[in-house]
């Protein structure tokens, strides 16, 4: 595949942010590029409707391998490893689907010691469609603003006793949420600056054995062929947020010097040629449109956002359940204008299983940024809470889902359905 020179400068743009974010405060981004105008306060990004619900339940798929059996071969790896503690005679992938980022071991700094400030507090740095991911446990709902994981990429946090990493790849478009708990102890993971077809390879600190991130597969040291659990979170406009969560709580800002509210890889969800991607991208889609991703052990189905934003509801059937999947305007891409507050509208995706008390509701998009459902009529939101009508204070199951970048999915899950094909 040929790439332009326009890339090419981007690629080396991106490369030298990724250094200098690694070794000193950075610079504006280096590239400038046409910014995306402002989303428009159309009737269809209302916020959400405040209510009382009971708690959240989620249903998680497991995820097919995209590594083999644990190799022992003793093949050392061709790189440097000294800053590492890592048994690195234990791996389940080849060492040349390993390359390096840029940036070194913990370049790119995971923030452990978060702080979180109130809704009021942050809306003075947040505009109301920037993208935050949203994590839930017990009482407490927490917002990671996409502005402050772009520039570190792993939060080690604890909500109500539960130990929880939120995660971040820009390269992919990659937000995961994982249980720490493992093996008996509490993980916390760093970047290892190395990528795997440009998905974040992390490593957890008390073993040092790297993992995926797009998958939470072990892949080398002591923990090579181990899975993460995944934990249900969503990525929501900021507006949504603080109108659902008046109480909540927000990531604050670290002072560590970074541009927070800038994208440092402006125009990057528009490009033909991922940074750092080495495979060929699947053609079925463009490389970088957004997917809403399912999995199995042995099966993956991705739902493409343009087709989502035009339906405003798809149901389905998935792993034997009856699904739907919830599609609301007025949320922004991180990783489009050089400001993240002005980036194109790409909506924010829910999927949920659509069964309340054994009946399978249908559903439309009522055009004011909710969902109907045809069979009692009640107002639902994009965190499928039933916020009016006779089913007022009910909640869907959600269906613990991926969003991410289609040439990275069809990477990780060659075998994957695409939705409308």
């Amino acid at each position: 595949m040929q790439s332009s020179p326009t890339f090419h400068l981007l690629t080396l743009a991106l490369f030298a942010t990724l250094v200098l974010s690694a070794c000193a405060a950075p610079a504006p981004p280096p590239i400038a590029q046409a910014e995306s105008a402002p989303l428009s306060t159309a009737p269809e990004s209302q916020p959400l409707v405040l209510s009382d619900f009971g708690p959240r339940s989620s249903v998680a798929g497991a995820v097919p391998k995209s590594g083999g059996e644990v190799i022992v071969d003793g093949t050392p790896p061709p790189f440097e490893t000294f800053t590492f503690k890592t048994n690195f005679a234990r791996r389940t992938v080849e060492w040349d689907e390993i390359f390096s980022g840029g940036p070194p071991k913990d370049g790119i700094p995971a923030i452990d010691e978060p702080t979180f400030e109130t809704p009021a507090a942050a809306d003075g740095w947040l505009d109301d469609a920037e993208p935050v991911i949203l994590f839930q446990h017990g009482e407490t709902a927490r917002a990671y603003p996409l502005s402050i994981l772009i520039w570190h990429e792993i939060v080690n946090d604890e909500v109500e006793g539960q130990p929880v990493s939120i995660t971040f790849c820009p390269l992919c478009n990659a937000s995961i949420a994982f249980d720490r708990n493992f093996d008996g102890q509490v993980l916390d993971f760093g970047t290892t600056g190395r990528l795997r077809n440009s998905d974040l390879v992390m490593y957890d600190r008390q073993s040092e054995s790297w993992w995926q991130q797009f998958t939470g597969e072990g892949l080398v040291g002591e923990y090579a062929g181990e899975q993460l659990t995944f934990l249900p979170s969503q990525v929501i406009a900021w507006a949504d947020f603080k109108s659902r969560f008046p109480a909540g709580e927000v990531l604050a800002r670290p002072g560590q010097g970074r541009s927070y509210g800038q994208n440092p890889y402006v125009g990057y969800d528009s490009t033909s040629d991922p940074f750092l991607f080495r495979g060929e991208p699947d053609p079925r889609l463009p490389a970088v449109e957004r997917v809403a991703g399912l999995t199995t052990e042995t099966t993956a189905r991705a739902y493409p956002f343009p087709l989502l934003a035009e339906r405003g509801v798809i149901e389905d059937e998935f792993d034997g359940r009856s699904i739907v999947l919830f599609h609301k305007t007025g949320t922004t891409s991180a990783l489009d204008a050089r400001q993240i507050s002005q980036g194109r509208d790409v909506g924010a995706v829910a999927i949920f299983d659509r069964r309340v008390e054994g009946r399978a509701l249908s559903f439309s998009a009522d055009g004011r940024g909710t969902f109907v459902d045809a069979e009692t009529q009640s107002i639902w939101n994009i965190l499928g809470e039933a916020i009016s009508g006779p089913l007022a204070g009910t909640r869907l199951t959600e269906i613990i889902h991926f969003d991410h970048f289609w040439f990275a999915w069809a990477a990780f899950f060659p075998q994957t359905e695409l939705y409308g094909e």
